[in-house]
């Protein structure tokens, strides 16, 4: 499909037309789709055709004047069951076919989309959601799976019709055309004004069933930052209007697809009843034969034309906005290969002219005149202010950015490390190699040049511990670090490093720089973006980027001959001595100092949040096994309504299938009496003459005297019932009248509606421990696939079989009816409907849940890849990734192939039973023959010929039923996991360890140990994000007493990696909208992004793309200004910035803060020299706490080697910034003991 889609774009293109994937799918599948379309026309117009005229002549042999021997008569009979048990066998097989042909068509355009996915450029990425992919690839392509089945009766239709209203003319002449006529006109007209609807509503259902998956793709990617800002009300207002958005057009569509099935019922009783009127009022009389021949023309007719027809056209429009939405993906920006790759190693990297755009119309480049040579052996490091482009000049050289003029020169092999770690669910060896094949002394080399070896013996499987989506599991610093690895593992002569040390503490991040970055790569080409400037001093080549212009390159001592005082850009980093900072640390200590008052903190043990996927089977999803249960059913409707809703639906569909029976029935007794009145009349006998029939056959009928039915009243009667067999109910307060169809839609989605918002509320009160073992695809399957079939496919399966049942039991009364002695046969079928029923529910539950659960691993496979694009095509890993999404859909398949297979071997046996059936009928008539009436032997076969195919696709509908239902049972799952009011995680070892210290109220707390030693947990344990044991209390409150709401919404964090939402910088910011205007713009003045912006509905991509990392870090600064709350967290939160924007958030902090608390997480440690006390932590456990000055006097100490090792110059500034701090602090204690003995005097 690939080739013969890239053949079509540009045969295309050179026309300047779009490519069309429905040609490319004809080129493919059309003749193979053909053979079985030919198969079908046989079925419909010779087998089904024939067999109400072989019922014609059956009937026929009843009446007493008739010419047909009983030899003639067996003849007929046993073609009449033969002809069912042939189109039995070929639609069976024709269906499995058609089956198989759409599930190609769905595994290639699946396929195709994923290869699609690989080549996205940056911009193409920015246009289109995980969300939105995951429901391409869950809903629109199964709309294949639907409309191959039906779209045959399109051009079947036209030559089924002809030929069965010529037949109907042979019976009752130009009557055929009044029947015909109607049925025509309440159907093709009708149904294809209604495939329009549904085309228009289709497109709908999916732009808003896109929208609802993105945001809750985000919601899921930023759940953590939800739950800390306790921001999960906005998010669930803004959910349930994207919901609410979504379900008033699937309601509209329900409701349509309402009318369609009361159509179909109307349009199969009044055709007959109208042909049947127009007969009698041309002066004929009806007869068994004609009338139960029409019946079954009609039905054949009506099934082919009010139901096949009309669900072609609403699959096929439903199909072809599908094909148009996949069409507008496939056509998105692929990244174009504009860099040079020079095939041998010598080359390094040359930059010439280069300028670029991330956006065609941009006024101003993203990168603008950039020229930069690197040489092989060469350490390049590229510093500049946030926002400067240096990443972008990254991804100009990985072919990501566009280049609008000039070109880049790079040697064959390039590898690439994310400023954004990037790791998939798999082992960390797996992560680490990436396809390359395991090199054990390489690999062992790797791990200890990132300082990886530690981590490994802290795993509880090594190297092989299962690393959950995104990394979850791991710390920030983990998950740089096997990130770098894998860069560095991956044999290349270019090494892009995107701030791989900004995660890292100190220590860590030297031992990255000496050991890995210049002394392992030494030989090969590397530019590092970085803000550790103490690092640069070494570098072979720096160049200064600002704006997206070099304003200055060189070597080390280049720039600081230079007159650009790059030595203080240098200095400013790990000493920050300027005038402006040492006025505000005044004020803040002074305020800090006379606001202290008590309080105490005692953790003793909290969950290992880090460690979560130890064991390789967490992010397996569970499978249930077993029978549905009636339960689920029962919450299904009572979700739907309640009891009493569902009791006045039941019982209106039993009254309305009454009447339906009734006019059967009264079809049958009048056709009756006119037999008799014309077999009397030719007989010439007396008035009183008794009729000699058997006792078995108990159809009441009048004697002799009565014999005679006057026309009018029996047109009168069928009239009444047939209008009654469409009862309508009292509708809403939008209708007047509602169908019963269209009021059993509201129920299903009144249960709709209630299982979403039950499960998403769940999802929100979920802990976090939920989101660490189940990637986001699993849980965008449950959002996604398993609602749309809840939505759409359940409510009309549901109704079809209502429906099918309700007409089998009154097929079966009438049966019984005619001849209570059929009741035999019925009752010998009926246990073996029930077995093979029973044997294949008990594998098809297993099968439909095995085929949610391998569906799960495609979505999770494509939203992995889909946000790490630029790291698998940089490490070449297309074709790897491609196997491996090619094996998850190669066993989703399997599951999908063994329920298609499941389904129609079931439906192919019940058909057999069927007919069998059909067959005892048939010739029990013929065996006891004596005294039977030609309208009841009509009555007994025709129900009989329509049970044999209603019951199978009733039957294999209601496993299909059971089937669906397993989506509701999958959502229910999500409505019963753990809250986090009972986070029960008891076997997890503990990651912090008696941990006992006391924070004082406006103090500034410096938390700082190697990665991976547990600060995050800590914070998580503050938060309450896990289980704890022990306390934590804020101003003598035990946190654990506190509602979890109002917890966190008292307490603001500024998170390692900072996440922002598709929406208004205003909602960003306060989504409660509970401050003015102002007080936003203020806030955004503080952290000077004031200009930046336009106004408060500024757009904000999804994961705030259209923002630099240092700038979505500065909203989150603003986000806990605005808040104005008494603590503050910052988990490493200068980590990405440059040295510059770190001043200012600081800065900002002590002036905005000076009477907070605040706990900070830092890597950096001259952001917590000044701080009044530092807590040292390593294994989870407090090694030091105390002021930094006095933690530094310890040279034994962990905080003293970890100030040694940022080398001497810098530990000689940290060293003074400490000593002046705690100089400051003592003076200030000095004074204020001098005050109070004054007072005290």
């Amino acid at each position: 499909m690939e080739r013969l889609w890239k053949k079509n774009m540009a045969a295309n293109e050179k026309k300047s037309k779009k490519a069309s994937l429905l040609h490319v799918i004809i080129k493919m599948f059309f003749w193979q789709f053909m053979m079985y379309g030919i198969l079908t026309f046989i079925v419909s117009c010779v087998f089904r055709v024939i067999q109400p005229l072989l019922l014609a002549k059956v009937i026929q042999y009843f009446d007493v004047n008739s010419t047909i021997t009983k030899t003639e008569a067996y003849l007929y009979a046993g073609s009449l069951v033969a002809s069912t048990f042939i189109s039995s066998m070929l639609y069976s097989h024709t269906n499995f076919g058609v089956i198989s042909i759409s599930t190609r068509i769905r595994v290639a355009c699946c396929s195709l989309m994923y290869r699609k996915i690989l080549r996205l450029s940056k911009t193409a990425t920015g246009h289109t959601t995980t969300g939105q992919v995951v429901n391409l690839l869950s809903n629109d392509v199964s709309r294949f799976d639907k409309v191959l089945i039906f779209l045959h009766y399109v051009w079947i239709m036209p030559f089924q019709t002809v030929l069965l209203t010529y037949f109907i003319w042979q019976f009752v002449g130009i009557s055929a055309l009044v029947g015909v006529g109607a049925l025509f006109l309440q159907t093709v007209p009708v149904q294809g004004y209604l495939g329009k609807l549904t085309s228009k509503l289709r497109l709908k259902v999916a732009l808003r069933t896109d929208e609802r998956v993105r945001l809750m793709s985000e919601i899921i990617s930023g759940i953590q930052v939800i739950k800390m800002y306790a921001w999960e009300k906005p998010f669930e207002k803004m959910v349930a209007l994207a919901r609410k958005h979504e379900i008033d057009v699937v309601k509209q569509a329900s409701y349509l697809r309402g009318v369609y099935f009361s159509a179909m019922v109307f349009s199969e009783r009044m055709t007959l009843f109208l042909t049947l009127l127009s007969y009698v009022l041309l002066g004929n009389h009806i007869t068994p034969e004609k009338v139960f021949s029409l019946a079954q023309f009609y039905n054949i007719m009506q099934l082919t034309m009010a139901i096949f027809y009309p669900q072609a056209i609403q699959f096929a429009a439903e199909a072809k906005v599908s094909i148009k939405r996949l069409e507008d993906f496939l056509s998105l920006e692929e990244t174009v290969a504009v860099t040079e790759r020079t095939g041998h190693s010598k080359m390094g990297i040359t930059i010439s002219g280069v300028s670029a755009s991330w956006e065609d119309n941009s006024i101003t480049d993203t990168l603008s005149q950039i020229n930069l040579n690197v040489q092989p052996d060469q350490l390049c490091v590229v510093i500049g202010p946030v926002g400067a482009g240096k990443s972008s000049l990254l991804q100009a050289i990985l072919k990501e950015l566009p280049l609008s003029k000039g070109t880049i020169t790079a040697s064959s092999e390039v590898s690439y490390a994310s400023q954004e770690p990037w790791l998939f669910v798999g082992t960390v060896r797996q992560n680490i190699l990436f396809g390359q094949p395991y090199n054990p002394k390489r690999y062992n080399e790797v791990v200890k040049v990132c300082a990886l070896k530690r981590d490994f013996e802290l795993f509880p499987n090594g190297d092989k511990t299962v690393v959950g989506e995104r990394g979850v599991s791991l710390s920030g610093g983990q998950r740089a670090r096997i990130n770098l690895a894998r860069a560095v593992y991956r044999e290349s002569d270019v090494y892009l490093l995107d701030d791989p040390l900004s995660a890292v503490d100190t220590h860590v991040g030297k031992h990255l720089f000496e050991e890995c970055i210049t002394s392992y790569l030494r030989g090969k080409a590397r530019i590092l973006v970085t803000h550790q400037l103490q690092h640069i001093k070494y570098a072979d080549h720096i160049v200064i980027l600002n704006n997206g212009l070099i304003e200055v390159q060189g070597t080390y001592n280049e720039l600081t001959a230079s007159n650009i005082n790059f030595a203080a850009l240098l200095n400013s980093e790990p000493a920050e001595e300027n005038t402006e900072k040492a006025t505000l640390q005044n004020l803040s200590r002074q305020t800090s100092h006379m606001s202290r008052q008590t309080s105490h903190d005692s953790t003793q043990s909290i969950v290992d949040e880090e460690n979560e996927d130890n064991e390789p089977d967490e992010n397996t999803e569970l499978l249930t096994t077993g029978s549905m249960k009636m339960s689920l059913y029962a919450k299904y409707f009572k979700m739907g309504g309640g009891a009493c809703l569902l009791l006045m639906l039941v019982l209106s569909l039993i009254i309305g299938q009454s009447a339906s029976s009734g006019s059967d029935y009264w079809v049958t007794f009048w056709t009756n009496q006119e037999q008799l009145r014309k077999h009397h009349a030719n007989l010439n006998t007396l008035e009183d003459q008794p009729m000699n029939v058997l006792a078995w056959n108990t159809t009441p009928f009048p004697g002799a005297k009565n014999t005679e039915l006057d026309n009018s009243s029996g047109i009168n009667v069928y009239n009444t019932l047939t209008n009654m067999s469409s009862v309508p109910l009292p509708g809403d307060n939008q209708d007047a009248i509602s169908p019963l169809s269209i009021f059993f839609f509201k129920v299903c989605m009144n249960a709709s509606i209630g299982l979403h918002d039950t499960m998403f509320r769940s999802i929100l009160q979920g802990t976090m421990r939920f989101f660490d073992t189940n990637p986001s695809g699993r849980v965008l399957n449950r959002f996604s696939k398993d609602m749309g079939a809840i939505d759409e496919l359940l409510p009309i399966l549901m109704l079809e079989v209502i429906q099918i049942f309700l007409v089998m039991s009154g097929i079966l009364t009438m049966v019984s009816i005619v001849n209570y002695m059929l009741i035999i046969p019925m009752l010998c079928v009926a246990p073996l409907y029930y077995k093979i029923r029973s044997i294949y529910l008990c594998t098809a539950q297993d099968i439909k849940r095995l085929e949610g659960v391998t569906r799960s691993p495609v979505f999770s496979h494509v939203s992995a890849s889909f946000s790490g694009l630029t790291t698998i095509r940089a490490s070449g890993a297309q074709e790897m990734l491609r196997k491996e999404f090619d094996s998850h859909q190669d066993l989703h398949t399997s599951a999908w192939y063994l329920t298609i297979a499941a389904t129609i071997a079931f439906g192919f046996w019940l058909d057999c039973i069927s007919n069998v059936f059909v067959g005892c009928i048939t010739l029990s008539f013929l065996v006891f023959e004596e005294g039977m009436l030609g309208a009841d032997v009509g009555l007994a076969i025709s129900q009989s010929l329509i049970l044999s195919g209603m019951l199978q696709y009733g039957i294999r509908q209601t496993a299909e039923v059971v089937n669906q239902m397993t989506a509701v049972e999958r959502v229910l799952e999500y409505t019963k996991i753990d809250k986090e009011q009972g986070i029960n995680s008891e076997s997890d070892p503990p990651v912090l360890r008696d941990l006992n210290f006391v924070i004082e109220p406006a103090q500034k707390v410096g938390i700082v140990g190697r990665t991976g030693a547990g600060k995050s947990s800590l914070i998580s344990a503050l938060f309450r994000l896990a289980k704890l044991e022990g306390s934590i209390k804020i101003d003598q409150v035990d946190t654990q007493t506190v509602r979890l709401h109002d917890l966190r919404s008292r307490i603001s964090i500024i998170p390692q990696e900072p996440v922002l939402f598709s929406a208004s910088l205003r909602d960003n910011l306060d989504p409660f909208r509970n401050y003015q205007d102002d007080t936003l713009w203020n806030a955004l003045e503080e952290v000077e992004l004031k200009d930046s912006v336009e106004s408060l509905s500024h757009k904000v991509n999804a994961g705030g793309t259209n923002f630099s990392a240092g700038q979505r870090q500065l909203v989150c600064l603003a986000r806990a200004i605005v808040r104005n709350s008494k603590v503050l967290v910052l988990d490493e939160a200068t980590a990405n910035v440059d040295p510059q924007t770190d001043t200012l958030i600081q800065g900002t902090i002590r002036r905005k803060f000076a009477d907070c608390t605040v706990l900070t997480i830092a890597h950096r440690l001259n952001t917590v020299m000044d701080s009044d006390k530092v807590l040292v932590m390593d294994a989870g456990t407090m090694v030091e706490f105390g002021h930094p000055y006095e933690l530094l006097q310890n040279q034994g100490g962990y905080f003293y080697s970890m100030v040694q090792e940022t080398g001497k110059s810098t530990a000689e500034q940290l060293y003074q910034i400490a000593q002046q701090a705690y100089a400051q602090d003592v003076s200030i204690e000095d004074s204020d003991k001098k005050q109070e003995s004054q007072k005290q005097s």
